[in-house]
């Protein structure tokens, strides 16, 4: 049998259907597909699509327990290193990362990786493979974790199966961060995938108390010399939106994206009346920003019955920082995209709701920093895009709020915490940091990452600490 150099296709939901429903675009592998898939994989010696994963998954050898039908054994070796494999199968770059290494990508296309991972995570937890329960020693050390997004989700998993207890604070009433707020439910299911990957951390000791606002419910100082923490982990992420500093910026109709897939996702305004939280969107809605989050908000409101969405980008199509997934699902689905264009203001009416978005056409110059050709506004190319909606989705920066009541706390200008980045240890003793809230934003596997450095970290702190005593 010749060895196919083509990936097998994933089934998904028609364009014309999904467009309208908040059902999941893609459907998984079939066991058939599955195995089809695996029997590609080449096992090489060197595995040089390892180097390509933040969190150092044993890839060839869950992909050839797949192919021999062990899915037991294969979910087992993915969570020795991965607590969250049906997120991660679905929402990281995997053609950034692991696939990108696979020597079959040197003649054809690398092997599926995530979407096998994904295969492994789903057919296990239909099958009702559950944690094993641990047990703790009776004087072991406790470790708050600050935030419950994916860095730390992966820091509590870790830290927990070390022996450690673990209680997670979160904000939100829900856990699981920028997975329940950011990521819509046609690419991860919320309550299906996300809480059941957080169920399977409680099955392990963790406890996850909500409602919790660190820096104000308790401060970091408190959790260390009042509640008894010997250590605390900080992945607060980044929830703090950009804004464009136009004109207009403030008017009825516009939202960051943040606050526009959070009402959605985590509040399911998309369930609205059933759902208590409404929310408005027009029938021309512009997006603007051509990241992921830029193509989750146009997506989005289309489901919402907006008849006609465009993303606003001032690059060209090459420069676009969203996945080649999410761009071409998002032009199957109906989204314009205006290209090389930049807004200048957003325009309303006199009763204060917005009614077009003044833009300029751009051209590509020289590299900038980022290494992307900067765009350059074109001369009298002024025009106005006919729409009700704005939904601002150019980026997010690091909130405050923990930053600024943690004493010895040091960040950088952007207000980021200053951390190691092999040991995520911050200027404070005992306080440790990854993911988004170091590093700006970034992806799901890399916060993921950064939680389980900073677990070894953390645990080598506490064990020198127990010993000095």
């Amino acid at each position: 049998m010749s060895l196919s150099l083509t990936r097998n296709p994933m089934p998904e939901q028609e364009p014309s259907v999904r467009a309208k429903n908040f059902n999941e675009v893609t459907l998984g592998y079939t066991p058939e597909l599955a195995q089809a898939e695996a029997e590609r994989c080449l096992q090489c010696k060197t595995a040089p699509c390892r180097k390509g994963c933040p969190v150092e998954i044993d890839i060839p050898a869950f992909i050839k327990q797949i192919k021999d039908g062990d899915l037991e054994s294969a979910i087992a070796k993915i969570n020795e290193a991965n607590g969250l494999p049906a997120v991660c199968g679905r929402v990281c770059p995997q053609e950034e990362q692991c696939e990108k290494y696979c020597v079959l990508a040197k003649k054809g296309e690398s092997v599926a990786i995530g979407r096998l991972e994904r295969y492994a995570a789903d057919t296990a937890r239909a099958k009702g493979q559950t944690i094993t329960s641990l047990e703790y020693a009776a004087d072991a050390q406790k470790v708050a974790i600050v935030g419950s997004g994916p860095a730390g989700l992966s820091a509590a998993s870790d830290l927990a199966k070390m022996g450690y207890k673990v209680t997670m604070f979160e904000a939100l009433h829900l856990p699981g961060g920028v997975l329940m707020y950011g990521i819509p439910e046609f690419r991860l299911p919320k309550d299906e995938v996300v809480q059941a990957e957080i169920n399977n951390l409680r099955k392990l000791g963790v406890e996850v108390v909500v409602n919790a606002v660190i820096g104000s419910t308790f401060t970091v100082d408190e959790l260390l010399e009042e509640e008894g923490f010997d250590a605390v982990f900080i992945g607060t992420g980044a929830g703090l939106p950009y804004f464009m500093d136009v004109p207009g910026e403030n008017l009825n109709g516009v939202y960051s994206a943040n606050e526009f897939l959070t009402r959605c996702n985590l509040m399911k305004a998309y369930q609205f009346p059933k759902s208590g939280t409404p929310i408005h969107v027009g029938k021309r809605v512009a997006v603007v920003g051509g990241g992921n989050v830029a193509m989750d908000g146009a997506r989005t409101a289309l489901r919402l019955g907006a008849e006609h969405v465009s993303i606003v980008y001032r690059r060209s199509e090459k420069e676009l920082p969203a996945r080649l997934e999410e761009v071409h699902h998002a032009k199957e689905e109906g989204i314009h995209f205006q290209l090389l264009t930049a807004p200048t203001a957003v325009l309303g009416n006199k009763e204060g709701w917005v009614t077009g978005l003044q833009c300029v056409r751009m051209e590509l110059g020289e590299p900038d920093a980022s290494g992307r050709r900067r765009p350059v506004e074109v001369p009298n190319s002024e025009f106005v895009l006919d729409v009700d909606t704005v939904i601002i989705a150019i980026g997010q920066g690091p909130n405050p709020l923990v930053q600024s009541t943690t004493k010895g706390l040091e960040t950088n200008k952007k207000g980021n915490i200053n951390a190691d980045a092999e040991t995520g240890a911050t200027s404070k003793p005992g306080v440790f940091a990854g993911g988004d809230i170091v590093t700006g934003a970034a992806t799901v596997i890399l916060a993921m990452g950064a939680g389980k450095k900073a677990a070894v970290a953390i645990d080598k702190y506490l064990q020198e600490k127990k010993a000095s005593k």
